[in-house]
């Protein structure tokens, strides 16, 4: 009879462990939120270009609109977003997965 060692490889024993539960839980805590935000965000964008035109072609500024607005502010979401997963991934990901790693590859 062979132990959980001889049958499974080391990858998968890292994939099995309670670090590496804790790891998938913290990414997914952080990124389906942030996706389900952008994502409505981006239809709420897409919502009123198509049945608001009116309130989109508000003039805010000169020849600048609010949907000029919202659509530009589309991209500065888009880097705040980035942004803050990368702050997040180097303090909560990075180091954790790192110790993952070392643990099935043992120090660099």
């Amino acid at each position: 009879m062979s132990t959980l060692g001889e049958r499974h490889t080391v990858y998968q024993q890292a994939q099995a462990s309670p670090e590496f539960a804790q790891l998938r839980h913290r990414l997914r805590r952080f990124v389906f939120p942030m996706s389900a935000v952008f994502l409505v965000w981006y239809l709420v964008y897409v919502l009123l270009a198509s049945y608001a035109p009116e309130f989109m072609a508000t003039k805010v500024a000169g020849n600048v609109n609010i949907g000029l607005v919202i659509g530009l502010l589309q991209f500065v979401s888009t880097f705040v977003i980035t942004t803050v997963y990368v702050r997040f991934a180097n303090r909560e990901i990075d180091p954790a997965a790192e110790r993952i790693r070392h643990g099935v590859e043992g120090p660099a």
